[in-house]
């Protein structure tokens, strides 16, 4: 699978949005809330990204942390099973983490994603 991040995994649209709020199961790992929807209909995984206006006011800060978030999904997007899983990630450290710290909560959040829906009874 190649590290590449194209439009189509992204998750866009106000139906698809509502879709995955309305059947997600959520998690939270340090710094990082997720919820997902496992079976979304699509062929690919989707992400959606949200760092709250709230938490960081400033708009650099807040696309500086959403960039460090793509790429540690980019880089181990292979984590989780191919086949329709949308996932939403959204910030929720008043800090800013560094980029380590920020892969290590992806990876454990794609590997907590992977085991549940390859488990659907769990």
């Amino acid at each position: 699978m190649p590290h590449t991040f194209p439009k189509a995994e992204r998750l866009s649209g106000k139906k698809a949005i509502d879709r995955l709020l309305r059947c997600a199961r959520y998690g939270h790992v340090e710094g990082i809330k997720y919820a997902y929807a496992p079976d979304s209909g699509q062929t690919q995984n989707r992400l959606l990204v949200s760092v709250p206006k709230r938490l960081f006011k400033r708009a650099v800060r807040r696309n500086l942390l959403k960039r460090r978030i793509r790429e540690a999904y980019r880089l181990q997007k292979e984590l989780l099973p191919p086949g329709g899983v949308d996932l939403l990630l959204t910030y929720d450290s008043r800090e800013m983490l560094p980029f380590a710290r920020i892969r290590e909560a992806v990876a454990a959040i794609l590997t907590e994603v992977a085991s549940r829906t390859s488990h659907p009874g769990v």
